[in-house]
């Protein structure tokens, strides 16, 4: 497909575009039971794009009801593979059929460069949709092996009903990781979407209708998370929760379970991700690209950021010219404009957080080597500058909590200890990487790393068939992969006893 439209063609289509808004309940728009509704605003001027239902609990309780009508008929939980197959892989044909009215509303609810929702966001949400639709006929139980007098089954089944809780900084695609495997298992599914980012969760409920999937099986509850969000966690009759999100808010989660129905839960939240490069690094512009892109890419605004750069001091001063050098050629620009690569922060809330750390890092003595500022204030949108802060300490607050914005903090270290005492020196342990051609160095600090993923020469590599999630405070289960089904099944022993 051929998407070079230009910059005024993309805000063309933004002035013409019509979001639906309501809530997703029963294969059906409806207004909140309320009647309130929440502005949705573009971070690229401030200006409301839309006003959407605001649900509350009245509105998750029509939902799970439903998500709970369409369980127990079976149409879709009964459903065989292949007829699960079918619909869901059409679900991922019709994403990709209205992959530049998707696209634009990721970037104008979300703030990110229109080239990235085109060639990141919308196909990584159809693939994960298909995938799981591939996996579903592939994905066999098991028979124990127990004496000849007796038969033992293990089988999975799907758990119920799932309350999924997405975040705002990749809306469609952390929505689909949810729904791929959740849908792919036979589950019925009420999505909770953020309410900075909620457009794309909506729409895309009317496309999973169409492709087939029965009534119910899907429904979309936008609001805010003290309302939908927590009404949805303390559901008694929600199965499992499926969230991502800051850590905060993720305890949350695990108290509301132990407050309702010790529904499972499952968590995807914070990062504070080392990207760790020793003194013999082969390419050290191919390092300092990947690093760049690793922090400034998406605004920053992912867990897995490389929001901290453990260098060693030999190469520090090298690297950090030629980052910065990347950094600067990624300035904040229109999101819809094709050429851009760096867009807005979702919102004034989100300006004010990364503002006030690069505040932080000044007040407590870091050194600003790039960045620090507000840019395109007269636009009314929310863009800060690709940050660097060098001779940062670990005590500090923009080494050790997540800023969700392009800021860089620089650590230099001398020995393998120390670099791997750094990289493990925070709560977090989402994603790492190493940066070496020592094969044997690579194994050692990989291991000795606690992350779900530690990249080698790399950084931000990505592909549906591995695991993503978190060591430590940044969570538990696996997004992505045949792993991700572990978290929608429950395992089922059937013994037969053969003997006579």
């Amino acid at each position: 497909m051929n998407h070079a439209k230009k910059a005024a063609n993309w805000h063309a289509a933004a002035a013409a575009l019509k979001p639906r808004t309501q809530a997703f309940i029963h294969g059906e728009y409806r207004d909140a039971v309320s009647g309130e509704t929440f502005d949705c605003v573009n971070p690229a001027d401030g200006r409301t794009i839309a006003r959407v239902a605001s649900c509350a609990a009245a509105d998750v309780d029509a939902a799970v009801a439903s998500a709970r009508r369409s369980f127990e008929a079976g149409d879709w939980s009964n459903e065989s593979p292949a007829g699960r197959k079918r619909i869901l892989r059409r679900f991922s044909e019709l994403l990709l059929a209205n992959v530049e009215e998707l696209a634009l509303t990721e970037t104008l609810d979300m703030g990110k460069p229109i080239s990235d929702a085109l060639a990141i966001d919308v196909p990584g949400a159809a693939r994960s949709i298909e995938w799981y639709a591939e996996a579903i006929d592939k994905v066999y139980d098991e028979v124990a092996p127990t004496s000849r007098s007796t038969l033992a089954m293990i089988t999975r089944e799907p758990v119920g009903v799932v309350g999924a809780i997405v975040p705002w900084n990749f809306p469609l695609l952390m929505a689909c990781w949810k729904l791929g495997p959740a849908l792919a298992t036979g589950n019925s599914v009420v999505l909770k979407p953020s309410e900075k980012s909620p457009l794309t969760a909506i729409r895309i409920a009317q496309l999973a209708v169409e492709a087939g999937l029965p009534p119910g099986v899907l429904n979309v509850v936008p609001g805010f998370g003290h309302t939908a969000g927590e009404a949805l966690a303390l559901h008694m009759d929600v199965d499992c929760v499926a969230f991502t999100g800051s850590t905060r808010i993720g305890k949350r989660m695990l108290e509301y379970s132990g407050r309702s129905n010790m529904k499972r839960v499952w968590l995807e939240c914070g990062g504070k991700s080392p990207n760790v490069v020793f003194g013999d690094v082969e390419d050290l512009d191919r390092a300092a690209t990947a690093a760049a892109y690793g922090i400034f890419f998406n605004q920053g605004e992912m867990c897995s950021a490389a929001s901290r750069l453990v260098v060693h001091e030999s190469v520090k001063e090298a690297l950090l010219e030629k980052i910065v050098a990347v950094g600067r050629s990624m300035a904040p620009g229109d999101p819809l404009d094709p050429a851009t690569r760096l867009g807005a922060l979702v919102d004034k809330g989100q300006l004010d957080t990364v503002t006030g750390y690069i505040e932080a890092g000044r007040s407590q003595g870091a050194t600003l080597r790039a960045g620090g500022r507000r840019v395109r204030e007269e636009t009314g949108g929310f863009f800060v500058e690709p940050t660097v802060f060098d001779n940062v300490r670990m005590e500090m607050k923009i080494a050790q909590e997540e800023i969700f914005g392009p800021v860089l903090s620089v650590i230099s270290f001398r020995e393998e200890a120390e670099a791997i005492r750094i990289a493990n020196d925070v709560m977090y342990g989402l994603v790492s990487a190493v940066w070496t051609r020592d094969i044997t160095t690579a194994h050692r600090v990989a291991r000795a790393i606690r992350a779900g993923t530690v990249y080698v020469n790399c950084y931000d590599a990505d592909d549906i068939t591995v695991p993503f999630g978190g060591f430590k405070q940044s969570g538990n289960g696996r997004d992505k992969s045949l792993h991700a089904m572990d978290k929608y099944t429950e395992l089922k022993t059937t013994w037969i006893d053969l003997s006579n």
